[in-house]
């Protein structure tokens, strides 16, 4: 790496942050978009497959969820412990890092899709699936399992990319797949000429056969285009520090995300106790937020890598620059977002349903829970801040404090007081309080680097 690092990675510890945050962030804005219209697309054709196999896929996305939050949270280790080393200009050892972290995301996503095949149908009859769903489950996961062993590899393997600087090529290898993913799903679904209908498990067979060509050139990419991850085998000392470093970051951060899904469910059971409109409103809902908090996922993974790089030389207050920048556009973004949701809420709720009081509680839903989207931005660039300054209890910390104190709670108590007003109102205010409280963690953790920092450079002197 140290002869190709200069032509194969971005040095973000020098020029315009903001630049920076711009070139990095717009290619994830596309991927982004390409990676929701996934399981979105799956959904659409297997619908048509009837009311049964929509079930059964249903019951799926949570399993399927978990093992995305793994990849993620192995990613975000994997961007925190790259970048560091590239902003220190150690570009072996960034290599070996490299290397390391993309063996042990192969072993890890194996022995945990092993559990996941082994307890299979326990999983999902613990998950409330009926017998009689079980072979269309069993159809799809079948294929799904092994093949999410690859998408835990890129994953992985993106990051480590995002850490060099390039936010352009995982951006590209995600809209590829999404591409390969849709024009496959009907083909493999519904048959089309030697290729025969394969039903459910032909959803399963399109996305691994996405994974498969993103995976294949991924590797070509890092091993012998970039040479960014080595050939051979790395020595134990080297797999043994470069992975602790890469799993004490990992591993929380994986704790953390799978706070969403748990934090979603207990959501539509609050929703549930207003009846179905309620819940069909909060669905639709739900489905919208990745849109309307778009920027604020491309930005969470366009951050870090910026903020590794810089902390790792040591220039903290190019740190506290892109957070405070991408904190103060993520605001005024949001803001933006809300009025155009509150403008558009009637036409927004009459083109899901014609139902009058769902359309109702979806205006409702629109009016109020989006004003909180941007102290949501917050929260979850702070965390992703958090991960890459190496403090990724204080991230898990937090997340489990949104879950456990503010969002959920206050949503709740919100709902027993002054019904649906007061659940999404709770919630709004849930995300209000975990902002601030994010807010403060990081600049507490920045100034903590200050004292470091200079008690370093007295030390030397």
């Amino acid at each position: 790496m140290s002869s190709t690092s200069n032509k194969h990675s971005f040095n973000l510890s020098e020029g315009s942050i903001e630049k920076s945050l711009i070139r990095m962030t717009t290619p994830m804005i596309i991927g982004m978009l390409m990676l929701f219209t996934f399981s979105l697309v799956d959904t659409l054709f297997i619908s048509f497959l009837g009311t049964e196999a929509l079930t059964a896929i249903s019951f799926t996305f949570p399993v399927t969820f978990t093992i995305m939050s793994l990849a993620i949270g192995l990613g975000i280790g994997a961007s925190a412990v790259v970048g560091k080393y590239l902003g220190r200009s150690e570009y072996e050892k960034a290599k070996e890092a490299s290397t390391v972290i993309n063996y042990i995301s192969l072993m890890l996503a194996a022995i945990v899709v092993g559990l996941c095949w082994f307890f299979m149908e326990e999983i999902f009859f613990l998950m409330g699936a009926s017998e009689s769903l079980m072979p269309a489950i069993r159809e799809y996961m079948v294929v799904w399992f092994p093949g999410s062993i690859m998408v835990v590899c890129i994953m992985t393997g993106n990051s480590v990319l995002r850490a060099c600087g390039d936010t352009k090529t995982p951006s590209i290898l995600m809209a590829g797949a999404g591409f390969i993913n849709a024009v496959l799903d009907p083909i493999f679904i519904f048959g089309l000429g030697p290729v025969p209908a394969l039903g459910i498990q032909g959803a399963a067979w399109a996305t691994v056969t996405a994974w498969g060509f993103s995976y294949f050139y991924l590797m070509y990419l890092l091993v012998v285009k970039k040479e960014l991850v080595s050939r051979s085998l790395p020595s134990r000392p080297v797999m043994l520090s470069s992975g602790r470093e890469m799993l004490r970051i990992g591993v929380p951060a994986a704790g953390a995300n799978m706070m969403t899904p748990l934090a979603a469910g207990v959501m539509t059971a609050i929703a549930a106790s207003f009846g179905d409109t309620a819940v069909a409103a909060f669905g639709v809902g739900a489905r919208l937020e990745p849109i309307a908090t778009l920027i604020v996922l491309a930005m969470s993974s366009s951050l870090p890598p910026l903020i590794s790089q810089n902390y790792g030389a040591g220039k903290i207050d190019r740190v506290e620059e892109a957070y405070r920048l991408a904190i103060k556009f993520i605001l005024s973004w949001q803001l933006l977002v809300y009025v155009v949701l509150a403008l558009g809420a009637g036409l927004i709720a009459s083109t899901f349903s014609d139902d009058a009081e769902v359309i109702a509680t979806i205006k409702l839903f629109l009016w109020i829970l989006p004003l909180g989207y941007g102290m949501q931005g917050i929260i979850i660039l702070s965390n992703s801040s958090l991960n890459a300054l190496h403090r990724p209890m204080s991230a898990l910390y937090l997340s489990a404090a949104r879950f456990f104190l503010f969002y959920v709670p206050l949503a709740y108590v919100g709902s027993q007081l002054f019904g649906l007003v007061g659940f999404f109102a709770g919630a709004a205010c849930g995300n209000l309080l975990m902002a601030a409280i994010s807010l403060r963690t990081v600049n507490k953790a920045l100034s903590g680097e200050h004292e470091t920092l200079a008690n370093s450079s007295e030390n030397i002197a």
